[in-house]
């Protein structure tokens, strides 16, 4: 999933109250019609427009949701407990990440291929709801982002720099800024992510091949240049002033009042950003920003990070599988969508989405976007990648604890425990209390 998502939750407390239940249920039918059974996360139910599609359902149909809603701590480990007792949810609703490996696909979910409203998807969000295999594992009824490069246009135009197409040509763009007293790119180390996605993301994406010989434990991230390409060019970034001298103690808070100041020029993060979390009393706005692709050292067109997306998934062996089939067209239906999407910030998901928020600075960027924009393949499909174990490694690189060859053997090492935490198959198991390395 992309690091640090805040977006912010606009469902009141009754109405939450009303639509969560904490425990399981029996799938059948209600008084007034066929009851579907809902699983996911607490905070994920949470969301207003699920809440206006769940009400639109029951209001147009007369059937009920029952929503099973995990805290978010123990939704791994109490839906895999359900689905191993044979509690399997009508709906299921999860990330397509590696941790939905435990759930079964194969056995479980249905594909959705042919359904009706397939064709109605974004590329981008089809492309991430799809297995390796071709095939459409859920409906993706979720707010989205695109997440790249956004600068400081107005600013770029008053020192006559331009916005750089090319690794060589943003390396050059972000001497030019350091070299007359600007911070070329915020970058918040305190308590964030580096998101290294963005360096990871094409290496793999252009290569899956790659990604499944690293899943395979065949190689490591040491076997791989192109990563050590990524930790080389922080390293040179961090060295040359790039991230300024305060970077080690910058904070995600710190982002907007260094970008409305105008000390720093450009950051690496999601257009919703600018709607839900970009503040500070300063010189700058929204407006006068654009976005360009990330480049750190593995793409030299640089790249895009496509939104992680929730999926709504089928339970193929449903005994209301024609009902729950009918819920996802329901949810897939223009009006129904447009409807709880309503003036939501969000990359649109559906070709027909009209009604959400989409920012200025995505729609001048199309192109762009649509010529090096990855599904984050990193976060999502890397056995046990963890995006703050990757930045602990890059910081202790900067800290001067090691070197760019150190650091790269420590995120392997990081990444392997972690896949042997989560019991992946060909990696050595690990105990929760081993130390780390």
């Amino acid at each position: 999933m992309k690091d640090k998502r805040r977006f912010s939750v606009l469902l009141t407390a009754l109405a939450a109250a009303t639509l969560l239940s904490s425990c399981g249920g029996t799938q059948g039918s209600s008084d007034s019609g066929t009851t579907l059974t809902v699983m996911g996360r607490k905070t994920d139910m949470q969301k207003s427009y699920l809440a206006s599609i769940f009400e639109q359902y029951e209001q147009a149909t007369g059937n009920k949701l029952e929503i099973i809603a995990y805290e978010d701590a123990e939704f791994e480990a109490k839906a895999a407990a359900e689905f191993n007792a044979g509690h399997v949810p009508d709906i299921f609703m999860h990330f397509h990440s590696t941790g939905l490996n435990a759930f079964g696909v194969d056995e479980h979910f249905l594909s959705l291929n042919d359904e009706a409203w397939a064709d109605d998807l974004t590329d981008s969000a089809r492309a991430y709801c799809t297995d390796k295999d071709g095939d459409l594992l859920g409906l993706p009824f979720w707010e989205s982002s695109v997440s790249g490069c956004y600068y400081n246009k107005t600013l770029l135009d008053s020192l006559g720099l331009k916005p750089a197409a090319t690794q060589t040509e943003f390396n050059v763009l972000c001497q030019a800024l350091a070299d007359v007293g600007y911070t070329p790119i915020c970058w918040p180390a305190n308590g964030c992510s580096w998101m290294p996605q963005f360096a990871l993301d094409p290496i793999f994406a252009d290569d899956p091949e790659l990604l499944e010989r690293l899943n395979h434990h065949e190689i490591s991230f040491a076997d791989i240049p192109a990563v050590t390409d990524m930790v080389q060019w922080v390293k040179t970034a961090a060295d040359s002033g790039w991230f300024g001298s305060d970077y080690l103690r910058c904070g995600w808070d710190d982002i907007g009042p260094a970008l409305t100041s105008g000390e720093a020029v450009m950051t690496f993060i999601w257009d919703t950003w600018f709607y839900t979390d970009f503040a500070g009393d300063g010189k700058y706005t929204v407006d006068d920003f654009a976005l360009m692709p990330v480049f750190m050292g593995t793409a030299d067109s640089g790249t895009y990070e496509g939104g992680n997306l929730n999926m709504m998934m089928v339970n193929k062996n449903s005994a209301q599988l024609e009902t729950a089939l009918d819920f996802l067209a329901f949810c897939a239906t223009p009006e129904n969508y447009n409807k709880a999407f309503e003036n939501i910030a969000t990359v649109s998901c559906f070709k027909g989405q009209t009604t959400n928020i989409q920012s200025r600075m995505v729609t001048e960027a199309k192109a762009s976007i649509e010529a090096n924009e990855r599904v984050s393949t990193a976060t999502s499909k890397i056995i046990g990648y963890n995006s703050e174990n990757m930045t602990d490694a890059l910081n202790n690189m900067l800290c001067g604890m090691t070197d760019v060859t150190g650091c790269v053997q420590q995120m392997d090492e990081f990444r392997i425990r972690e896949a042997g935490l989560q019991g992946a198959e060909g990696f050595p198991a690990v105990t929760p209390d081993a130390p780390a390395q």
